[in-house]
């Protein structure tokens, strides 16, 4: 029989207040506050990064404060940078490419709720405890996106590579690789293209 952990990587329903769920939470929630007390060039950042994110490799700066739920469903690619205020709800898996920026304020929120109160509702099982049922879906953000302030990402959707997504734009369909998209519900605005490069300083 599947745990509810399992139903929810797999996006079936699952009920929340599961018991192993609640260990996994109140890990990720201590090492996020610990995380958000700590100087920005403190190296113990790095070391709670790759225990919340079980990732030995993790290669990204995160200014902070920062909310994860679990931490651990959640995979950020090299160099990628997100400003303050980043919070990721990851009851299913948020996988973020290299090279991605995130603006301040941003929020991806994998889990769904029932539209019926009367099935989104706590109730008590047959042992007394409360329990509630939800579901949640995976959001991949491609290598080389540029996220605004106040983005927030729903489940299920797919940003491709090289997206640029507009500041308070609400995504909750995929946005195609290469363009601009803004809005809520965030539109594909126009492609980007040779038009857009800019004449960069040269190096030393």
């Amino acid at each position: 029989m599947a745990t509810e952990y399992e139903k929810m990587i797999n996006g079936e329903l699952y009920i929340s207040a599961d018991p192993e769920l609640d260990v996994m939470r109140k890990k990720a929630h201590a090492l996020n506050r610990e995380y958000n007390t700590l100087d920005e060039d403190d190296p113990r950042r790095f070391e709670i990064m790759r225990d919340l994110f079980q990732d030995d490799d993790i290669e990204a700066y995160l200014q902070g404060p920062i909310t994860f739920d679990y931490g651990l469903n959640t995979k950020i690619g090299k160099r990628s940078y997100a400003n303050f205020n980043l919070t990721v709800l990851d009851s299913a898996k948020v996988t973020i490419g290299n090279d991605v920026m995130i603006g301040p304020n941003a929020a991806f929120l994998t889990p769904n709720h029932p539209l019926r109160y009367e099935d989104r509702n706590l109730r008590k099982n047959a042992s007394g405890a409360y329990i509630n049922y939800e579901s949640a879906l995976p959001i991949t953000i491609g290598d080389n996106c540029w996220l605004g302030g106040n983005v927030t990402v729903l489940g299920g959707v797919t940003i491709g590579a090289g997206a640029v997504i507009g500041a308070g734009s609400v995504v909750t369909k995929d946005i195609p690789e290469n363009v601009v998209a803004v809005g809520n519900p965030c539109r594909v605005l126009r492609e980007i293209t040779d038009a857009d490069k800019i004449d960069l300083p040269e190096e030393n």
